[in-house]
């Protein structure tokens, strides 16, 4: 299985003149959820770990090899990406954009064999898309079309799983399922590094938790020794209180007096 690493990375972000270094270790099965207000560079960590943009400084590692010294598709053989936003270049079924997952995986003019097909048609399956297979893509919703992301990152299956903001446009059930779905790589060995707005979702779901703030600094660990509420009203400006469901805090926001 493959880990990320970063080695003094500080991500460059407009505007802002520097950042604290980041060290990092992703390993197989954790699942991590980086947090902070708009603004504090989650996005472009993300894209930064996934080799999209350059970092200010420092580097990344996959496995033990330079991020920046592997070619693509090496890269997307080890390492997905689910966007936040997308936009559609070309007209695509459900299906055919499921199977742009495999491409990593196919020599330059193969076409997909019967297991790549079976590959997709299991991942639409387990996101609940397998129905619309045949719809073009832009004829979908917002969460249809993010279940459908997933499933081509599943398709996909790479090691190393990111995620901007995976729940976007879901409605609950489809969080929960989505949420459970990552529980489920991590546990299986995959690692799971993904952006949220949602204090709760990470308190339930998360092994570890990067806190960015809007000037730069990090902090990150064990998410139980990262999610107090002291870092967190700090984090967003937003007073908080605490309460217990079913084993996991649920932090519940405090409207001004």
């Amino acid at each position: 299985m493959s880990t990320l690493h970063t080695r003094d990375l500080i991500i460059n972000v407009p505007g802002r003149t520097d950042g604290f270094p980041l060290n990092l270790s992703v390993e197989p099965g954790q699942t991590w959820g980086v947090l902070g207000p708009n603004g504090a560079g989650k996005t472009t960590l993300l894209h930064t770990l996934a080799g999209l943009l350059p970092a200010r400084s420092g580097r990344v590692v996959l496995s033990d090899s330079p991020l920046i010294a592997l070619k693509r598709r090496d890269i997307a053989r080890q390492l997905g990406l689910v966007f936040q936003e997308r936009q559609d270049s070309f007209p695509a079924t459900v299906m055919e954009t499921a199977l742009i997952g495999r491409h990593p995986w196919l020599s330059p003019w193969e076409s997909e064999q019967a297991d790549d097909q079976i590959r997709a048609q299991q991942a639409l399956v387990a996101m609940d898309v397998d129905h619309l297979s045949g719809r073009l893509l832009s004829t979908l919703s917002g969460g249809e079309r993010q279940r459908v992301a997933i499933a081509t990152l599943m398709t996909q299956n790479p090691d190393i799983w990111l995620l901007d903001e995976p729940t976007n446009h879901l409605d609950l059930h489809h969080q929960v399922k989505v949420m459970s779905l990552l529980r489920d790589q991590s546990v299986a060995g995959k690692a799971v590094f993904m952006c949220l707005h949602d204090l709760n979702l990470a308190a339930r779901w998360c092994s570890h938790v990067l806190l960015l703030y809007p000037n730069g600094d990090a902090c990150w660990g064990p998410a139980d020794s990262m999610l107090k509420p002291s870092a967190l009203e700090q984090l967003y400006n937003q007073k908080l209180v605490t309460v217990e469901a079913d084993g996991a805090p649920v932090f519940v926001p405090v409207s001004p007096s």
